[in-house]
Order: structure tokens, then sequence, then C-alpha cells
């Protein structure tokens, strides 16, 4: 993907939604009209980066445990390899995922790249043949959150994208793959989009949505495959290819109505921060939601949350349970099916879960 298409992409946005203003959506404690359950579906339970509540993420260890926990879909986030093979890792650093650090034979490939703008220190996909990254093995991201997946550490290897596909079709799930910096690997010449499509393609992969960070690449992925293309929003910041072709807009823009409008003319859904939907003021305490699902709605977009975690330092302040005091509260258990279910009410079409048996547990006693 071309610098040209990068400033395509922006120019398309401001023509299309004119100027917009830098706000928040407005609140509103009304539930959405159109949520998935009313228009009869029950919304999609996403085992994020496989069951990363219990495995080490991004392992095929954690994506059959995603499967038998009852995701509907299974989330790789995607980097590719020296040779330009996908493989399952949330970056493309992968110093706090595997045991890298500690393989004397790969000392001297440390050093420091700059990944959408800032830089970063470690050990890189990019500079590993699928060959080299197959010797390395998995381990727990963060351990001191969840010590007990850390008896898994040493025990799976990268896997590739064609190995997560693979497992899906077996057993009858979806995938849900995220390309992660696209610019980024397009500037190094080994960008994402063809070789994700060509393992969709060759596996004729029906059930499946692909999302970026980004906006360039899923306008140039729209007009080469039918499959569900999610645009991914943060609380804050901006898509980093507008920031690389110089474009002052912000996510904040894209969840205006206007910006919601020109999102839909590539995306068929938005995937965004839990706090897009209900804010949390400074103590993490939740506030009054705000009109996004019901606005997306109306642009027939669908509106998947990320991410439903279990532990109290993962959730808003008035869903965590138990004992502040006690040394091991961050990671205990809150309300989690609490949180879900109000998520579920004010009508999103999904939602990512560390761990996919609270999500099903809601959806299907919502169901029930």
């Amino acid at each position: 993907m071309t610098m040209r298409r990068l400033l395509a992409s922006v120019l398309a946005t401001v023509l299309a939604g004119g100027t917009v203003a830098v706000v928040l959506t407005q609140t509103s404690s009304a539930t959405s009209s159109g949520t998935a359950e009313r228009r009869g579906r029950s919304p999609i339970v996403i085992g994020h980066r496989g069951a990363s509540a219990h495995r080490p993420e991004h392992t095929l260890l954690s994506y059959e445990a995603a499967i038998a926990m009852g995701a509907d879909y299974i989330e790789p986030d995607l980097v590719s390899t020296k040779d330009h093979v996908l493989v399952a890792r949330h970056e493309n650093e992968i110093s706090g995922t595997t045991d890298v650090a500690a393989r004397p034979e790969f000392a001297g490939r440390r050093t420091t790249r700059t990944v959408d703008g800032r830089p970063v220190t470690g050990w890189f996909t990019e500079d590993f043949t699928l060959a080299e990254l197959r010797t390395l093995r998995a381990k727990e991201r963060v351990p001191d959150l969840r010590p007990g997946n850390t008896a898994f550490d040493g025990l799976a290897r990268i896997p590739t994208f064609e190995e997560v596909v693979r497992l899906a079709l077996e057993h009858g799930v979806g995938v849900y793959p995220e390309t992660k910096h696209p610019t980024y690997f397009d500037s190094i010449g080994l960008s994402l989009e063809e070789p994700l499509l060509d393992v969709l393609n060759r596996h004729r992969v029906r059930k499946a949505y692909i999302q970026s960070f980004e906006t360039a690449n899923l306008r140039e992925l729209r007009g080469r495959t039918r499959l569900p293309l999610i645009q991914l929003i943060t609380s804050g910041g901006a898509p980093y290819d507008w920031v690389a072709a110089g474009s002052t807009m912000t996510y904040d823009d894209m969840v205006t109505p206007d910006g919601l409008r020109e999102v839909a003319s590539y995306a068929d859904g938005i995937g965004v921060d839990t706090r897009r939907v209900v804010p949390v003021d400074a103590s993490g305490a939740t506030l009054e939601p705000t009109t996004l699902v019901a606005d997306a709605h109306r642009r027939r977009l669908d509106v998947h949350v990320w991410t439903v975690r279990n532990e109290n330092a993962q959730l808003p302040a008035d869903y965590r349970l138990g004992d502040p005091a006690s040394a091991v509260y961050p990671r205990a258990t809150g309300n989690v099916m609490g949180w879900l279910s109000r998520l579920v009410e004010l009508g999103v079409d999904g939602a990512f879960c560390d761990d996919p048996a609270m999500g099903r547990a809601v959806v299907s006693r919502r169901a029930g």
C-alpha cells in the first residue's frame, strides 16, 4: 500500500464527511433500539487472542480452549516473518510473549525499530524466518496478573495464521484476524493484506471478519473481498495511516455521525473500546452510556466491543468485587458477567472476551 493510497484515504474521509468537529459522541441513558437480540440474532462471542484469561495468548492452546468454551470466533493478531509468512502475535516485538530473550543464539537480533512513529527495542518477527521462530516457545505476557497461565510457559510454538484457520475450520468456528501495524509492514516490503487473503481464499473461509486500527488497508480490502470488515477505534488517538499522511483527524472524528457515515462506505462494523460505549470517570466508575451503538446501527454498522476481562484491575470500578486491601484484589475475578450483560443490554453485536466461557454464559442466559 502506497503513501498515495494513505493520502487518498484521508482525503476521501474529509470530502465525504465535510468538516467534522472533534467531539465525543453525546451521552444517553437509553438502550439501542437495534440490539443484536432485537434484530433476531445473538451477540457473537469472540475469543480475544484465544482464551487469554486461561492460556498464554495467541497459541493453539489458547485457541483450542476458546473453542471449547464456546467462542463463535477466535481472534489472531497478525504480523509477518522475514520470509513473509503471517503468524499470530499481539505485537511484532516478541520478548514479552516468547523465550527469545533467553536464547543466546538470537542475542544479536535485539535491536530498536520505529513502529508507528515510536521507538521500540527488542526482537522482531520480521527479523526471523518462520523456521527460526518455530524454535521459540510462547510464554504468558502478564504473569503478575495471570500467574496460573505460567504453567503453560514453554509448551507452545508461535502458530501461523494458516494453522489458526485450519483449527477454526476443523471445529466450525469463525476467525477474526487483525492486521497489526499495516503501514509499518508496508514500509518494509512485507504487506499483510495479500498473504491474509491468500490463506482465507485457499481455505474458502466464509465465516470471518477482518479488522484494523488503520483505514487505508480496509479501503483496499473492500475492493478485494466480500468478507465483513471492522474498523477498530480506540478511546483516543488516531489511525496511524492518518498520522503518517499528515492528517489532524482522530478517532473522535470517526465516531461522530458524519464519521460513521464515512466508515460505513468501506466497513461493515466498528470494533470499539468499551469506554466509547460506557465512559468511565477518573475513579474508573461508569458514567451514562453514549449514543454510539444507536448511531452506528443507524448507519447499518455492527458494534463489537473490546475487551471484556475478568480481573478487577481490568473492570470498571463499580464492577469490581472483593477487598481492595487484599494483595490479590487486582487479579481477583470481578462482576464480569454483570459488566458484559450491561453492554449487551446497550445493544452491542459482539464482544471480545479474554474468557469466552463468561461471554457464552451471558449470551446463552439471555437467549434462554
